[in-house]
């Protein structure tokens, strides 16, 4: 059976307790229509940061306004701020940020947001549908900071089948953030993929890591890096099943695997996809969501502490208000 979307899947399964977003881009329309359809919806109570009037404005032009589950952060006149500015000096100091620096760093909504998650103000934090990536991910790294268990970020996509197809839904990594990982590195993509595949597909992960040879069909040292990369995650993961280098075909196809990895308990059924760089990655959920048609869900940030994510900023509302429903999952805020 097809996954549930993520904003479908909460509504199967809504929260044990009402979860809170913080959207750091509170005067762009789309985030302000995306974020009062998360909260009609139930998903979510959502804060809206930014100027004041300027996020009243985009309020009232959608339809909105302040009310219960529906708040407004300006970081230039926050009664947070002087809390803000001494933790963030805290965290920071050893880079040389002294408090003075720390006081304006808060009135960037991107670290207000991320300040807001690290604080308990907020489960979790959305931003990108005007600053880029990098701001988006530094402001995180630098607020929210990494996962116990983990040592690097990294990004998926989560892809979605059309409808009326009997295709499961699979996640892909890393398309949108580490360039060219290595073996190790890979693992950390691994361990972290496994995990938003529970939480996020609801369903058991089947990984296969990805090359353009299947067991050895070719040498090359990129092949070479990928069957290191499935060696090292099974060694460190031994409760998952993963298998490689696999060429895509024998990772999903029952007939392929048959022939080209006989044995496999991941072959032909996998539905996590570990991609031996960027480019590989970037590539293919394109040519999925273009050409094959699927949903594409993403980038998707994983290895955080707490939830951030980040938009695209060619988005829609409704990829907004789909973001905020894959925070929320992060979150692990739901009863499953």
């Amino acid at each position: 059976m097809t996954a549930l979307l993520p904003v479908d899947l909460l509504r199967s399964d809504p929260p044990s307790a009402t979860p809170v977003v913080a959207l750091s881009e509170g005067t762009d329309p789309r985030v302000v229509e995306g974020g009062l359809a998360a909260h009609a919806q139930g998903l979510a109570n959502i804060i809206f940061v930014g100027e004041t009037d300027a996020v009243l404005a985009q309020l009232h032009a959608a339809g909105g306004e302040i009310g219960p589950g529906i708040s407004i952060h300006d970081p230039q006149s926050s009664d947070l701020h002087g809390a803000f500015a001494q933790e963030f000096h805290t965290l920071r100091q050893h880079k040389g940020v002294d408090l003075d620096r720390a006081s304006t760093m808060v009135k960037d909504p991107l670290v207000y947001a991320a300040m807001l998650v690290r604080l308990g103000h907020a489960t979790g934090t959305v931003g990108g549908a005007v600053a880029t990536t990098s701001d988006v991910v530094r402001a995180a790294i630098q607020v929210i900071g990494l996962a116990p268990e983990t040592r690097m970020i990294s990004s998926f996509f989560l892809m979605y089948p059309p409808e009326g197809s009997d295709a499961a839904a699979m996640l892909y990594a890393d398309c949108g953030l580490v360039i060219d990982p290595s073996a190790e590195e890979l693992v950390d993509i691994t361990s972290a993929s496994a995990r938003s595949c529970a939480a996020l597909l609801r369903a058991d992960p089947a990984i296969a890591m990805l090359s353009f040879s299947t067991k050895g069909s070719a040498a090359h040292p990129k092949v070479s890096k990928m069957a290191k990369a499935a060696e090292l995650a099974r060694a460190a993961l031994p409760e998952l099943q993963i298998d490689g280098e696999l060429q895509f075909d024998a990772a999903i196809v029952p007939d392929v695997a048959a022939r080209k990895a006989p044995g496999s308990s991941v072959a032909g059924a996998a539905n996590v996809m570990i991609f031996p760089d960027l480019d590989a990655g970037n590539i293919a959920y394109k040519i999925t969501q273009r050409l094959g048609g699927y949903s594409a869900i993403g980038p998707v940030l994983q290895g955080l502490a707490k939830p951030a994510n980040d938009l695209s900023r060619g988005c829609s509302a409704t990829d907004v208000t789909q973001m905020i429903a894959v925070t929320v999952l992060q979150s692990g805020g739901t009863k499953s």
